[in-house]
């Protein structure tokens, strides 16, 4: 059995340790990350063949081995099924920060795997498991050479703590998870009882201390494995072709994706379809490389328009100022049968919003790893084809679903009654009608209607809306209420709800490098 090479680094009030060479071999990249009891195996593995598609083939899978905390599995067959909710959201949590880190270009099936193998009940292990995943594809020899590292920190009697215990959360004010390189943030996930804007920036501040010294021990790992990087070929554009195709088709692609007066985006989908379908025709049939080439080169006109239409004519797509929102429409009561119902719209975005009350018999009972629990309050957000004109099989929840639904889950919770108060269950199911962009954050805002429509006394109205970057250089815009193409071609997604006082939720995603702290 090889050697293994082993770092650790003092975190918060246990030793974390990152090793490599041991198991796992035949991956392209393994670490065991161990902290306190918890231990997570991460692999990393990428096919040498490029996959014919015009985006990264990415897979990131976390699983919860029920005899990681002594558990043998709940029914029939007795092994682990279909993935928990907790697995599926910290499979997001992985994937997030990593994505954009990847190079322009790599289209190589890449698949992420962690695997819970021993479970401490007060750790959770999920920041554990994005630690390991990044220093399993640093480690390895996949063109992957930025490592990140992740941390949690919660706010107990005014002092911010590193990766609190499941026991300080509950008096914690703030559970903050983020993710980032040495030089800038990448990915912010927070639930929060009303918390100020400047002490999430004050754990913002304290948690990227923290992550670089993470991070300098994942380095010091690599260096030690010796791993050589192996080259790609990224597909390479005919510059000529895609000058030709700029300078006859700029415009026309610009007027395309402008909405303008009562139209929507569905008649400038039409427009942008009918350019697509013009510029691709143009070159003959036979000649299916110059037409794959043709399409790509649109969808990157696209975006430089785009980010032009911001940067420079500082312009919105529809017109609007930097700071303006769309207009807001809402209403209370809609359905007869429900016991609280609202449709809030914004713009072209649209939440029908219901909440059904039960007793205690309908609470849910999660088996989780660390201990079981119950819920009283339960959010689901469902996204169907029709929302955004499409044709598709209706289907269980997926990722994003799931996602979205816990995210607004999170905002609302703090102003819901206490049980001695108010000994209900309560559901809200989010459907989304229309969806032209912060789909969740309408969730948000339908959620707290319909709670005070069905007569949930709740501490305070919560709202919710997703800001944008564009950013390019030492230039960048941000934009209030981002639409749909506007969250497609920037460089950020940050959802912000709470109440007049302050956070309860907030979720960042940058799709660059990441964003400092003047940003």
């Amino acid at each position: 059995m090889t050697d293994k090479i082993k770092v650790e680094v003092p975190l918060g009030e246990r030793n974390l340790s990152i090793e490599s060479g041991r198991i796992a071999k035949q991956a392209d990249g393994a670490v065991l990350v161990r902290y306190g009891d918890t231990v997570i195996l991460a692999t990393a593995c990428s096919q040498k063949e490029p996959k014919n598609i015009p985006f990264l083939p990415l897979t990131c899978e976390y699983r919860e081995y029920a005899y990681a905390a002594g558990k043998i599995p709940g029914g029939f067959f007795k092994r682990e099924g279909r993935p928990t909710e907790k697995e599926t959201l910290t499979s997001r949590l992985i994937d997030r920060p990593i994505r954009p880190l990847f190079p322009k270009g790599f289209r190589h099936e890449t698949q992420v795997i962690a695997l819970v193998l021993s479970a401490e009940p007060e750790i959770n292990p999920d920041v554990l498991a994005m630690i390991g995943s990044s220093a399993a594809l640093y480690c390895s020899d996949i063109p992957f050479d930025v490592p990140i590292a992740s941390i949690r920190i919660g706010s107990i009697d005014g002092e911010l703590v590193v990766n609190p215990t499941f026991q300080q959360l509950e008096n914690s004010d703030l559970n903050l998870i983020m993710a980032a390189r040495e030089e800038a943030i990448l990915m912010v996930e927070a639930g929060a009882r009303e918390v100020p804007e400047e002490r999430i920036v004050e754990a913002l501040d304290f948690g990227h201390q923290e992550i670089r010294r993470i991070i300098q021990s994942i380095h010091d790992l690599a260096a030690q494995t010796a791993k050589q990087k192996w080259q790609f070929e990224a597909n390479e554009i005919d510059s000529g072709l895609e000058q030709e195709i700029s300078d006859k088709n700029t415009t026309a692609i610009l007027e395309a994706l402008k909405v303008s007066g009562t139209e929507g985006k569905l008649a400038s989908e039409a427009r942008l379809r009918k350019c697509k379908e013009e510029i691709v025709g143009a070159y003959p049939e036979e000649d299916e490389e110059k037409r794959k080439q043709a399409a790509e080169i649109f969808s990157l006109i696209k975006e430089r328009v785009f980010r032009h239409q911001i940067l420079n004519s500082q312009e919105r797509l529809d017109g609007r100022t930097f700071d303006q929102i769309r207009p807001i429409n809402t209403e209370v009561r809609l359905l007869p049968r429900a016991h609280g119902s609202a449709v809030f719209t914004r713009g072209e975005t649209q939440a029908l919003a219901t909440v059904t009350l039960g007793t205690g018999e309908d609470v849910q009972r999660v088996d989780g790893l660390t201990g079981d629990f119950s819920k009283t309050f339960m959010l689901h957000y469902n996204f169907p084809p029709f929302s955004v004109g499409e044709v598709r099989f209706l289907r269980g929840p997926g990722r994003r679903e799931i996602g979205h639904g816990v995210l607004a889950e999170r905002a609302l919770t703090p102003m819901l009654p206490d049980q001695t108060e108010f000994p209900y269950t309560v559901r809200v199911v989010s459907d989304i009608l229309e969806s032209n962009g912060s789909s969740s954050m309408a969730t948000v805002c339908g959620g707290s209607l319909a709670l005070q429509d069905a007569g949930v006394p709740v501490k305070a109205p919560v709202a919710g809306i997703a800001m944008g970057l564009v950013k390019d250089g030492d230039q960048y815009a941000i934009l209030s209420d981002i639409a749909g193409a506007e969250d497609h071609y920037g460089d950020m997604d940050f959802k912000v709800a709470g109440s007049a006082k302050g956070i309860t939720a907030l979720q960042m995603d940058i799709k660059i490098a990441g964003v400092n702290r003047e940003i």
